[in-house]
């Protein structure tokens, strides 16, 4: 692998103009497919085999003009009076009327006739039906429904909008570019120019550019839920920098040793690139493995940051070499530009790495403690889809969701629907008053309304109103509770949905599927990195750091945004549930951004042990020449993640804390400290890999040892006219 991209390096250094050339094409392309084909995101989170998507099919086929989406409009009398009043009522009329005639309306219904006003005569709510689904319904339909009411609110009463159309996507603003300004920061500092920054930085958001464009551009074709893009961005920018400035480092290095800047480049590229692209590939398998678990959304999510990633890559190994050919030894601070350093002072990477072994077993045992007890908060983690009442306050959709949990309590925000349906009317409305009177009496139950039956009479809709709200446990048990009553009744097809109900049966499947796929991936690192380093040791230490890491970081998530310890911290205004697939998400994003930094450090140990050195002055070398880019890299990714905390929706904002408290965790505490402790105290074991193995096992010669062999047998690298 490293001769092919030293080569691939060398090429693309030679021919600059045309490598350049060639992705500026590639890019004006993609944005102009992205400008031309980009379709809507989606906040639907449909789950295949699931008795609430059951339901919804079979309302899309049999009862179609309930299958759109609902609004929910909370109208309120001022405090002390009521809605009975004639000027109230009339009021409360003139609004159904205005709803009804909202483009993409079907119909609201009157609340004081279907009864849907609070025993204090207080408030009430209209049930405005849509006739497409949420993500169908367009911003200028969303916008009307949202200002309809006006007269309403003359006339004294307060009205809020909600309801499921008023599902917006997370919008994400200019905060992430607090997270790139610190990054460059941190580039400026690393490499003592802003040449060097500013080039590295380009060469990242070139490639970010390329991976989003391709990706909005598919998004036509490709139904994408609305964190797909933001997390695509994410870890596209993330990625992208660190890449970039692993491959950049190198290559400065091979300047201070006095290599011409081509052959600078080509190493650069065949060293570090081959450490780039095996964790890249470590992240976009992660991340593609996430279609085994067989949940469409969250397939769509992964592939499309996997393909943002291998964009990344593909941009460090062939673009990347092209501008350092433009930029040539300006990378360098000024002071070294006209020298070669024939010898380096030792950094705190050196000194850091001695002091880790030397107190080698105090440090695995405090480490494996301190982060043992940062995952305890883990054990009572609870996933839900968040609803309104998650939101950001003064959000419309929150402001109607806290109307409605002041004037009818927090269950009506959780509505339920039954769904029965047979293929005789009769039949169907029997189901439908024996399933009711079955209900009675259920706990955490306050009422199931009458039914509403299609035209054809054969399907019928009732509402479930639960006592609690959408993601309370409680109303987890009772969704239990009343599917187990509709299976004892016969002669019709029962099902519950709503989206508390999809939110249910969504974190019911991903719960299930988290080991499953947890053991995938710690499989996955472990026959990786035994690829990769020819070791049997090495690989299972990786994977017990990653599983601390990730232990560590779902507790401090579940402490921070589940029982709200520090919240104020991070601007999160309601705790609850996680997000139901952040943790799955979380394990195959963290899996492959820890085994960057496990290559990073570990190749250099390796490739110093098979030179000569004893196991200890390699562990002592690895850190020391990594130490420094690697705590850089860790920052920036860090920085870019932690930019998305100040999104205002919860998903988002829970998303960018775990990554970046995971990076923090895993490249400080995990790879740069326990590491190193439990290489030292293993020595040459930790390089022990049997012999029939090593024959069976290819070599993938990620630390540039076949490199090395090559270049010697065939020439001798140029070297630069420098002044010593």
């Amino acid at each position: 692998m490293a001769t092919v991209l030293y080569r691939l390096g060398r090429a693309s250094y030679r021919r600059r103009g045309l490598v350049v050339i060639v992705w500026l094409v590639v890019l004006a392309a993609l944005g102009g497919s992205a400008a031309a084909f980009k379709g809507a995101t989606s906040s639907d989170f449909t789950m295949p085999g699931t008795e609430s998507q059951r339901a919804i099919d079979a309302l899309k086929r049999e009862f179609p003009e309930a299958s759109g989406a609902t609004g929910t409009i909370v109208v309120a009398a001022p405090k002390g009076q009521q809605l009975t009043t004639p000027a109230f009522q009339a009021a409360v009329a003139g609004l159904v009327d205005e709803a009804s005639k909202l483009p993409g309306v079907l119909g609201a219904m009157n609340p004081f006739q279907v009864g849907a006003v609070s025993q204090d005569r207080a408030y009430a709510l209209i049930q405005v039906q849509f006739a497409d689904r949420a993500d169908k319904v367009t911003p200028e339909q969303r916008e009307a429904y949202e200002r309809s009411g006006a007269a309403a609110e003359t006339a004294g009463l307060r009205v809020e909008h909600g309801g499921e159309v008023m599902n917006a996507e997370p919008e994400v603003g200019g905060t992430e570019a607090i997270g790139v300004l610190i990054a460059l920061i941190v580039l400026v500092v690393t490499f003592g120019s802003l040449v060097a920054a500013g080039m590295t930085m380009l060469n990242a958001l070139i490639g970010v550019g390329a991976g989003m464009a391709g990706l909005f551009a598919l998004s036509s074709v490709v139904q994408l839920t609305g964190t797909a893009p933001v997390l695509a961005l994410m870890l596209g920018l993330a990625v992208g920098i660190d890449y970039s400035l692993f491959i950049s480092s190198r290559y400065r290095q091979n300047l201070l040793e006095g290599l011409a800047s081509d052959e600078a480049a080509g190493r650069a590229v065949g060293t570090a690139g081959s450490a780039v692209v095996f964790a890249g590939a470590t992240v976009v398998i992660a991340l593609a493995g996430l279609a085994v678990v067989n949940i469409p959304f969250l397939t769509v999510m992964g592939l499309a940051a996997a393909g943002t990633v291998a964009v990344a890559v593909l941009v460090a190994i062939t673009l990347l070499p092209a501008l350092l050919a433009f930029v040539g030894r300006r990378i360098l601070p000024r002071r070294q530009r006209d020298t070669v350093e024939v010898e380096q002072r030792e950094g705190f990477g050196f000194r850091w790495a001695r002091l880790v072994i030397k107190l080698r077993v105090p440090v695995i045992l405090v480490g494996i403690a301190g982060l043992g007890a940062l995952a305890i908060p883990a054990a009572d983690m609870r996933l839900a889809l968040p609803g309104a009442s998650a939101l950001p306050v003064g959000t419309p959709a929150r402001d109607a969701a806290d109307l409605i949990t002041e004037g009818f309590g927090p269950g009506f925000n959780g509505r339920l629907v039954m769904v029965v349906s047979s293929d005789s009317a009769d039949r169907t409305a029997a189901a439908a008053t024996e399933v009711t009177a079955a209900l009675q009496g259920t706990k955490n139950l306050i009422a199931v309304a009458p039914p509403n039956f299609s035209q054809d009479k054969l399907t019928a809709l009732l509402a479930v109103i639960p006592a609690t709200g959408p993601t309370d446990e409680a109303t987890e048990t009772l969704v239990h509770d009343v599917r187990d009553v509709a299976k004892t009744v016969d002669g019709a097809d029962i099902a519950l949905t709503g989206q508390t109900a999809v939110g249910i049966d969504v974190s019911g499947k991903l719960s299930d599927a988290l080991p499953v796929y947890l053991l995938l991936v710690v499989g996955l690192s472990v026959l990786l990195l035994m690829l990769v380093f020819r070791s049997v040791l090495v690989p299972i230490k990786a994977a017990l750091g990653f599983l601390l890491t990730v232990g560590a970081t779902f507790g401090l998530t579940v402490l921070v945004f589940q029982q709200g310890h520090l919240r104020d911290l991070v601007g999160l205004d309601a705790p609850g549930p996680l997000v139901s697939f952040l943790p799955i998400l979380l394990i195959g994003i963290l899996f492959g951004l820890a085994m960057d930094y496990e290559v990073f450090l570990v190749s250099r140990m390796r490739e110093d042990y098979v030179h000569g050195d004893t196991a200890q002055q390699a562990t002592v070398n690895g850190m020391g020449h990594g130490a420094r880019v690697v705590t850089a890299a860790a920052l920036i990714m860090t920085s870019v993640f932690a930019g998305f905390i100040l999104v205002e929706d919860p998903v988002i904002k829970s998303m960018g804390f775990a990554l970046a408290i995971g990076v923090v965790i895993d490249a400080f505490i995990v790879r740069m400290t326990i590491v190193p402790a439990v290489m030292s105290l293993l020595g040459r074991a930790a390089w022990w890999l049997p012999r029939w193995l090593s024959r069976i096992l290819p070599n993938v010669d990620i630390e540039g040892e076949g490199l090395r062999r090559h270049l010697d047998e065939n020439r001798e690298p140029e070297r630069e006219l420098v002044s010593v």
